[in-house]
């Protein structure tokens, strides 16, 4: 059985080391990551096959199996996405702001790793390089532990950053994988209080829901997406159905795809058949009474539907009667990851935008931009939908906490 204790203790010393780095010096390790990973491709790929000749034995659909799947391609992306954060500002060691108090002391509030930080995720293994790079960035030591479907890629994913840390004289420590993926040993890492500051699932709402249930190290939930685009009664309907299109079908078995359309009465008698035209075949959906009256090969939708996340080629549709009906819906319904209105109108686009409660809001914009990369961040290390610590997004800010350093000249407190 793997040691987590030995894991954890590597990994605070590790923590230590790397805090004490410069930026530029952690900028040549991480350049030097991402150039391994591309003179590695070919390794990466035959891994990469090995977990795709499993992943029926394990069940995995088609659409999921594109998480799994790597390509030359994406490993160029994984690559540059360390380039990326090589680029953005280092937070560590940035002093937010300063100011004396009443009896003189200059106190200011810094930026400072959160230490060492777990990672429980699936399918994904570019997850791996996200999470390893943006942990680095931030001086934090990160324990992966990835799902069976990915085994074999992702243990020559972190091999591989390991051997460029040794190679560059530094502790390969930093970046450390579990290579027992059991359920008992996950269940462990849950309870690792003594060496892990934070734990993170990235996964399906099976996998959030048992390490909320069972973790005693803290945790920042990174959601599931059950996300709606609403075609307000004001949209321009080409551009609400190239919207729902891209966020529903461009890639179905990731987070920030929608699963749920709801249209305005007032459009949707033209709106629905020209989707269900659209879409020719390529999504099955499932309409409450009024979309069945537009839909000639939709199913009825059963209450399940409106919570479920299906990762899959399926849209649950719902006609409503107004705004206030649609944000009732999603408030009631989602997952507060990703939510869009497609409208011209700019007090429904407000009103949108105030009363839904979610991590990222869009108006005329596919929900499918929730990405860290795509927002400036350079990798993610997942979305937060929770309220305490971060939401949205995750890049490297939300991978530090602060301290109060203070500057006296022999004060002491009457």
């Amino acid at each position: 059985m793997t040691d987590l204790i030995q894991l954890g203790k590597q990994a605070k010393e590790s923590a230590y080391q790397l805090g004490l780095l410069d930026t530029a010096t952690k900028n040549q390790l991480l350049e030097k990551m991402a150039d391994a990973l591309e003179a590695n491709s070919a390794a990466i790929l035959a891994a990469n096959d090995k977990d795709l000749a499993k992943s029926d034995d394990y069940g995995i659909k088609e659409t999921m199996k594109d998480r799994l799947r790597l390509t030359e391609a994406r490993i160029k992306e994984m690559a540059e996405g360390i380039r990326q954060v090589i680029q953005l500002p280092d937070p560590i060691g940035e002093v937010e702001k300063m100011w004396k108090n009443a009896d003189g002391l200059m106190i200011g509030r810094q930026r400072v790793p959160l230490g060492v930080i777990g990672i429980i995720y699936e399918s994904r293994p570019n997850v791996t390089t996200d999470a390893a790079s943006l942990c680095f960035k931030t001086g934090n030591a990160v324990i992966l532990r990835g799902g069976k479907e990915a085994f074999y890629s992702n243990q020559i994913l972190v091999k591989v950053l390991q051997d460029t840390l040794k190679a560059n004289d530094h502790s390969p420590y930093a970046i450390q994988f579990i290579d027992d993926t059991s359920h008992a040993v996950a269940n462990e890492m849950m309870r690792l209080t003594e060496y892990l500051d934070v734990l993170i699932p990235r996964g399906g709402a099976g996998l959030i829901q048992r390490v909320k249930e069972t973790a005693t190290v803290p945790v920042i939930e990174t959601g599931t997406g059950n996300n709606h685009v609403y075609v307000d009664k004001e949209a321009q309907l080409q551009m609400a159905m190239d919207i729902a299109i891209n966020a529903k079908v461009q890639r179905p078995s990731v987070c920030n795809a929608i699963e749920t359309l709801l249209v305005h009465q007032d459009v949707a008698e033209i709106f629905l058949p020209k989707l269900e035209a659209e879409l020719d075949g390529q999504v099955e959906f499932r309409g409450d009474e009024r979309a069945l009256e537009y839909l000639t090969t939709a199913q009825p939708a059963t209450e399940e539907d409106w919570s479920t996340e299906f990762l899959d080629y399926i849209l649950a549709v719902k006609v409503v009667d107004s705004i206030e009906e649609a944000i009732g819906h999603i408030n009631q319904y989602n997952t507060k990851h990703s939510e869009a209105i497609v409208t011209d109108n700019y007090f429904a686009s407000q009103k949108f935008l105030k009363e839904v409660d979610a991590a990222a809001v869009y108006v005329n914009a596919s929900t499918r931009f929730t990405d860290g990369f795509v927002f400036g961040f350079g990798a993610e290390i997942g979305i937060s939908t929770q309220k305490l610590h971060a939401r949205g997004p995750m890049g490297l800010p939300e991978l530090t906490s602060t301290k109060y350093i203070v500057y006296g000249d022999g004060q002491v407190r009457g």
